[in-house]
């Protein structure tokens, strides 16, 4: 497995978007990752709008294609998520990416990035704060993109009385996203394998039914069946109807892992929340769970 080389003072870095478009600007994020040490280059999706996305798909896919095909840039930020990574993926050419790899960061829609280079590549990517959540990201989430970023250990020791977690130790390499894109690029060239790999779920404004079919979906499609480990992190803003879907998150989650005897740990602090704590997916983790505690631990 190729990794991406940590960042160091003085490298270029790019914010492109593959999907939707910036409302106002990244200028928080471009003064914090310089004042890292970095030197940013802002791709011409930044400032489009084409509809929705940030430019229409043909100028998307050469922002990031341009962005990838560079070896003076050494990592790659979606700007934001939204909607039209899909769109593009399939026109990207990774070659010259698999010969040089970088970091690729993003969240939520990137879901489709990440996705697509771990089953194509098993190249590892962050998700992780991108420049237009800069604005209103926590310092602690900040301050584990940089870890990520710049290659120096990742591990989280988090102590919690969640009743819901199911106990257990297990090493794999960590994989996932957001849950409706996982969902939505089933049987797909992105789709990833899922046996023996810890998934990581989030999600965000869903309606809890949603997140019961999405989950039943990945079962039945035999994705949940083999995994090592399940880490499960924010499903924010949540939506309900009335009468009320009658389970919660967690209950949802548990009944879809019952027979299988892997551990799950919920309320990781990483997805669509200010306090979204960076993840390195593709690489290989620790995972411990407890009913009090949940530790994760990158290998280096």
């Amino acid at each position: 497995m190729k990794r991406p080389s940590g960042l160091q003072k003085g490298d270029k870095v790019a914010i492109v978007c593959p999907a939707s478009f910036v409302r106002g600007t990244v200028d928080i994020a471009v003064k914090t990752l310089e004042s890292w040490g970095l030197e940013v280059q802002i791709g011409k999706t930044v400032t489009s709008a084409y509809h929705q996305f940030a430019g229409d798909d043909a100028l998307r896919a050469k922002d990031l294609q341009d962005a990838l095909d560079d070896d003076s840039i050494k990592a790659v930020f979606a700007g934001r998520g939204g909607y039209g990574t899909v769109r593009i993926i399939d026109a990207i050419d990774f070659s010259n990416f698999k010969k040089n790899p970088k970091w690729l960061i993003g969240f939520s829609d990137i879901t489709v990035l990440h996705s697509h280079v771990e089953r194509n590549l098993a190249i590892p990517t962050i998700h992780g704060q991108m420049p237009k959540s800069f604005e209103e990201s926590t310092k602690s989430g900040l301050n584990t993109l940089k870890t990520a970023l710049f290659g120096k250990p990742l591990a989280y020791s988090f102590k919690q009385n969640k009743q819901e977690n199911r106990e257990g130790k297990v090493e794999g390499i960590l994989i996932g996203g957001n849950l409706a894109i996982l969902h939505s690029i089933l049987a797909s060239d992105s789709d990833m394998v899922y046996d023996n790999k810890i998934l990581f779920i989030e999600d965000v404004g869903e309606s809890f039914y949603n997140i019961d079919r999405m989950l039943w979906t990945l079962k039945r499609a035999g994705k949940l069946a083999k995994l090592k480990g399940l880490l499960v992190g924010s499903f924010s803003s949540m939506k309900d109807a009335t009468p009320g879907f009658g389970q919660t998150v967690e209950e949802i989650i548990l009944d879809k892992v019952k027979e299988y005897d892997y551990p799950v740990a919920f309320h990781f602090p990483a997805g669509h929340i200010d306090n979204n704590h960076a993840l390195i997916l593709g690489a290989e983790v620790r995972m411990e769970v407890g009913k009090s505690h949940v530790n994760l631990e990158f290998n280096s």
